[in-house]
């Protein structure tokens, strides 16, 4: 009820907030070499920002400040370290579970990439399933159950119910994302929700992972250029599987700020067919 107490309070909740200072005051000297930089050679988030403070300065409205600035930047960082690297272990963990989905999306891989250097973000197009695969990882895990507070700023009305002015609104997003009216199969790993019947790749309404309306998720564009790259890059190169003698994958969550996997080892095995004949596989 009183999240600013917590401030003023002894724990270990301490330390999330030493970090967060860490992570201002790096964003802070960020914000003060791009100020050095000459106009014309700046074209990062920062540097644009920056031009946008100075054209709105004499804006007595304008939100456009270095404490919104170094907020925002705060927001992209976290948002797209934590999720993102929670969404690909999930990611992994379903490819050992399910041992012949990897296997397809390693042969489409190979199939349209062939001896390409690299997987580049265009790709994609090509690769129906491997997205597809993706996709359900994202909806499945569902790393962000609950999206962002928000408040309503004026009394309104919602599918009959009135919302009056102040609610605090916080959307379920993983009842979108499980709800049996959207998904075939809402409780198993199905990349079929995500292919028509020509094995096309088709956007589902219902996936709102990064949330929806204007408030969505501001690293939405580039959590899927990351994701996509990552896992289709370690797809490509390795074979995924647990070590010998465990006894099996652990799928319950950990809760907290994202819902993590457990922790559990997994093999990174070399595939022979993401080396070029000139290169020798690395070892185990």
């Amino acid at each position: 009820m009183f999240p600013w107490a917590l401030r003023h309070l002894p724990g270990p909740h301490q330390e999330l907030f030493r970090y967060r200072e860490a992570v201002r005051g790096f964003i802070s000297q960020e914000i003060s070499r791009r100020k050095l930089r000459a106009p014309e050679a700046s074209e990062d988030f920062i540097s644009c920002y920056l031009a946008q403070i100075t054209k709105t300065v004499d804006d007595p409205v304008s939100t456009f400040n270095e404490e919104n600035l170094t907020q925002v930047v705060i927001d992209l960082f976290l948002g797209g370290t934590d999720t993102t690297a929670t969404t690909l272990r999930w990611a992994l963990i379903y490819m050992v579970q399910h041992g012949a989905i990897q296997e397809r999306v390693q042969q489409e891989l190979d199939e349209v990439l062939g001896t390409a250097p690299i997987v580049c973000y265009e790709d994609r197009e090509r690769l129906p399933f491997t997205r597809a695969v993706l996709h359900e990882a994202q909806r499945l895990s569902s790393v962000v159950a609950v999206g962002a507070v928000r408040q309503c700023v004026t009394s309104t009305r919602l599918h009959g119910y009135s919302v009056p002015k102040g609610t605090i609104i916080l959307p379920n997003l993983a009842s979108v994302l499980h709800d049996p009216e959207h998904w075939e199969t809402p409780c198993q790993f199905n990349p079929s929700h995500f292919l028509d019947k020509d094995g096309n790749f088709m956007v589902n309404e219902a996936f709102l992972p990064f949330s929806a309306g204007h408030r969505m998720c501001p690293g939405d564009q580039l959590a899927r250029m990351e994701l996509f790259l990552m896992f289709a890059t370690l797809l490509r190169t390795f074979r995924f599987q647990l070590p010998e003698g465990t006894p099996g994958l652990r799928l319950e969550y950990v809760f907290g700020g994202t819902l993590q996997p457990q922790p559990q080892e997994i093999c990174a095995v070399p595939r022979l067919s993401s080396c070029s004949p000139s290169q020798p596989p690395a070892g185990k």
